[in-house]
């Protein structure tokens, strides 16, 4: 469960998630997939950033608040992509999101 870190609701109350949008890219073998989810309470963002390592290992860490201006910018770079799920994407989003670290 995603809480926000500045008033502490839970983001996925009732079934219903708050995540906006969702990016995957492969960095050097191993999968990230950053989440962002808004708090419609304190107007921020959480970002949830999964990493499965080449390695075997997997691990989960919260990042946030972002504020809104810097997750809305964010999530339009995100919704440019037309398969963001995809960690073998290599269109101009993903490469501005990952900032040049794709494989």
């Amino acid at each position: 469960m995603i809480e926000c870190s500045k008033c502490g609701k839970a983001l996925d109350e009732k079934g219903r998630s708050a995540r906006v949008a969702s990016i995957a890219g492969s960095i050097m073998g191993d999968e990230t997939i950053e989440s962002y989810y808004f708090c419609s309470n304190c107007q921020v963002y959480m970002v949830e950033i999964y990493d499965d390592h080449f390695s075997g290992e997997e691990d989960v860490r919260i990042r946030g608040p972002v504020s809104k201006q810097e997750g809305d910018a964010k999530v339009a770079l995100i919704q440019r992509c037309s398969v963001p799920w995809d960690k073998k994407c290599r269109c101009e989003a993903h490469k501005e999101y990952f900032g040049g670290w794709l494989d």
